[in-house]
C-alpha cells in the first residue's frame, strides 16, 4: 500500500511539473495572433500593453465595442485616455469602463453581463498570454454560449530573457498555474453539472 502511495504521488508530481513547462512553454512563446473579427472586444485590465492592444482592435473595426473590466474605481476614463493616447471619439463613441471586477472571476461575470446587455455572441478577449488559459476558462464557465477568441498580449520584459532565468518571471508563472488549474476545475464541474442537468431534464420529459 505505502509503495502503491508513493507510486501515486511521484506521478503527480511529474504531472504537475510537466504540465507547468508546458504552461510556462506556451504562455511566454505566444506569437501576435492575426487580427480575427467578433461582435465586441473585452479587455483585462492589470497587464501592460493590454489596453492598447485592445483598442488597436476596437480601432480596426475587429469589434463594435470594447469593454475595459477590473478599471479602479478612482481611474476615469479620460485618465485611461490620456494614457493610451487615444482619440476622445473613439472612446466616447465605442468604449465602455467596467468597475465592478477585482479578480478574474468578476471580469467574467462583468463581461457576461456586459455581452447579454448588448446581445453579443462573439467576444475577443484581450489580456496577457500568461493570463490567457485562465481567463479564457473563466469565461467560459461565466458564459458557455459564447464565443470566445484569444488574442493574447506579450508583456515587454517577458521578452528580454528566457523565464527560467527570470525569478520574477519564474514565480509568476507557477502562481498563475496553480490558479488554472483551479479554474479549469471550476470549468469541468459546471461543465459537468449542464450534462447531469441536461440528462435529467431528459428523463423527465421521456417519462
Amino acid at each position: 500500500m505505502m509503495r502503491l502511495i508513493f507510486t501515486l504521488l511521484s506521478l503527480a508530481v511529474v504531472g504537475l511539473a510537466g504540465g507547468f513547462i508546458v504552461f510556462a512553454v506556451c504562455a511566454t512563446s505566444a506569437q501576435e495572433p492575426q487580427v480575427q473579427k467578433a461582435d465586441a472586444i473585452v479587455v483585462v485590465t492589470g497587464g501592460e500593453d493590454r489596453i492598447s492592444a485592445a483598442l488597436g482592435l476596437l480601432r480596426h473595426g475587429s469589434g463594435r465595442r470594447l469593454l475595459i473590466s477590473g478599471v479602479n474605481p478612482r481611474t476615469s476614463a479620460a485618465a485611461i485616455r490620456d494614457q493610451t493616447g487615444e482619440e476622445r471619439q473613439l472612446f466616447e463613441c465605442c468604449v465602455d469602463i467596467g468597475r465592478e471586477a477585482s479578480d478574474t472571476i468578476g471580469n467574467a461575470e462583468e463581461a457576461r453581463d456586459w455581452a447579454g446587455t448588448h446581445g453579443y455572441r462573439s467576444l475577443i478577449v484581450v489580456t496577457s498570454a500568461y493570463h490567457m488559459p485562465r481567463t479564457l476558462a473563466e469565461f467560459a464557465r461565466a458564459m458557455p454560449h459564447i464565443a470566445l477568441v484569444a488574442h493574447p498580449v506579450s508583456p515587454r520584459h517577458a521578452r528580454d530573457r528566457p523565464w527560467w532565468q527570470h525569478p520574477g518571471s519564474l514565480r509568476l508563472l507557477a502562481s498563475e498555474y496553480l490558479k488554472y488549474i483551479a479554474a479549469i476545475t471550476r470549468l469541468a464541474w459546471a461543465r459537468t453539472q449542464a450534462v447531469l442537468g441536461d440528462t435529467a431534464a431528459r428523463a423527465s420529459v421521456a417519462g
